[in-house]
C-alpha cells in the first residue's frame, strides 16, 4: 500500500521518540530510587510509555519510510539503556536474580561487538520478530515487576521468557551475521 509524503515536522517524530525515551531514563532512575526496593507505579507506567513508545517509533519509520541511520542507532540503544537500568535497579533491589542481569549484560555486549564489526563495513541486519518479541515481553515483564509486590512471581517467570528469546534472537543474528561476512 503506497503511503501519502509526510510533512517534514512530522517526519520527525520517530526521532523525536527515540529522543524522549533517552531523555526519560534519568526520570526512570530517580523514581526507582526514591521507591527503594518497594513497588512503583510512577517508575513502572513511565517504564510501560518507554515501551510504547519503542513500539511506535518503529512502527512509524517504517510506515512513513522516514528510517535514518541516527534511529537505527538510537533505538535500539534507547531501548538497552532503559532495560539495562531497570534490570540494574531491580537487582540491586533484590527484586530480579543477579543471574538475569548477567545475561541482560552479556546479550547487550554481544550486540555491540556484532554492530562494531559489521557497521564498518555497512552491512545491516534486520531486527527479527523473535527480538522484536522478546523486546516487548521484557518491556512487560519488567514493568510488571515494577508495579507488583516482591510476592508476586509471575512477573520472574514472564521475564525469563522474554530473556530466554532474547539469547534465541541474538543467537539468530550471530548467524546472520556470520553469513554475511562469509
Amino acid at each position: 500500500m503506497a503511503t501519502r509524503a509526510i510533512p517534514a515536522p512530522l517526519a520527525q517524530l520517530p526521532n523525536a521518540l527515540t529522543l524522549g525515551r533517552l531523555a526519560v531514563i534519568p526520570v526512570f532512575v530517580v523514581l526507582m530510587v526514591q521507591a527503594g526496593g518497594a513497588h512503583t507505579w510512577p517508575a513502572g507506567l513511565l517504564f510501560g510509555v518507554a515501551g510504547v513508545t519503542d513500539q511506535i517509533d518503529g512502527f512509524l519509520a517504517r510506515r512513513w519510510h522516514v528510517e535514518s541511520r541516527f534511529g537505527k542507532i538510537a533505538d535500539p540503544l534507547a531501548d538497552r539503556l532503559m532495560i539495562d537500568a531497570a534490570v540494574i535497579l531491580l537487582v540491586v533491589y533484590g527484586r530480579l536474580p543477579w543471574e538475569g542481569l548477567v545475561v541482560v549484560a552479556a546479550r547487550d555486549l554481544l550486540l555491540l561487538a556484532g554492530w562494531r564489526v559489521l557497521a564498518p563495513r555497512g552491512i545491516d541486519l534486520d531486527v527479527n520478530f523473535i527480538g522484536k518479541a522478546a523486546t516487548w515481553v521484557l518491556y512487560l515483564a519488567i514493568g510488571c515487576r515494577i508495579v507488583t509486590h516482591d510476592a508476586t512471581s509471575w512477573p520472574l517467570w514472564l521475564f525469563w521468557i522474554g530473556l530466554g528469546a532474547a539469547v534465541v534472537a541474538a543467537m539468530l543474528y550471530v548467524r546472520e551475521a556470520r553469513k554475511v561476512l562469509r
